[in-house]
């Protein structure tokens, strides 16, 4: 049985206040790739079984580079948007997700897009490995936000939160709107 101590260098979640960190000049510094891991063995706990990423397409490190960038320009437009107009943000917060960030979210989906439309001019070319240099995006800006105590950031760490989680069910083409797993309802969940 795990202590609270076996998780000192976990994450809080987002919207649990107990677990909010205290403001602070000095905390542990978390990687990327080990809060992406931990994300990905809660879905794989939740789920009860492994979890294995895309192999990768061997895109060229310039064109990986470039559709990144594009992954940016997406997250940071729209989490802009939201701050515009407080629509998701102020009725629903990290609920609404989906909402905040539909073209980012229509992005992912594009790069892990395995079959084209019939009268598609090219084949579909799945970039599995740009979802997750996308992941270790989002995993990084969470971890940046995790000290804020300002209301709109801690909204902003909340939505980053989310998006993570729905970026992996992408990744790993688990439904979010299917049957036997409502994530949603283990958002939580560590």
């Amino acid at each position: 049985m795990r202590t609270p101590a076996d998780h000192s260098d976990d994450p809080p979640d987002a919207g649990d206040p107990v677990n909010e960190p205290a403001p602070s000049t000095h905390r542990t510094e978390l990687h990327p790739e080990v809060f992406v891991a931990r994300r990905r063995a809660r879905l794989e706990r939740l789920l009860q079984q492994p979890l294995v990423p895309p192999r990768s397409s061997g895109a060229p490190p310039e064109r990986r580079e470039y559709l990144l960038e594009e992954a940016h320009d997406l997250y940071w437009n729209e989490l802009e948007w939201e701050k515009l107009t407080a629509e998701e943000m102020s009725e629903g917060g990290s609920e609404l997700v989906e909402l905040a960030f539909p073209g980012f979210l229509a992005f992912v989906d594009g790069l892990l897009l395995k079959e084209a439309s019939p009268d598609s001019p090219v084949p579909a070319t799945p970039r599995p490995e740009v979802v997750e240099d996308i992941l270790l995006f989002l995993a990084t800006r969470y971890l940046e936000l995790l000290s804020e105590t300002d209301p709109q950031l801690r909204l902003e760490r909340e939505m980053t939160h989310r998006l993570v989680d729905l970026v992996l069910y992408r990744l790993h083409g688990i439904s979010v709107d299917g049957v036997g797993f409502d994530p949603a309802r283990h958002a939580d969940d560590d």
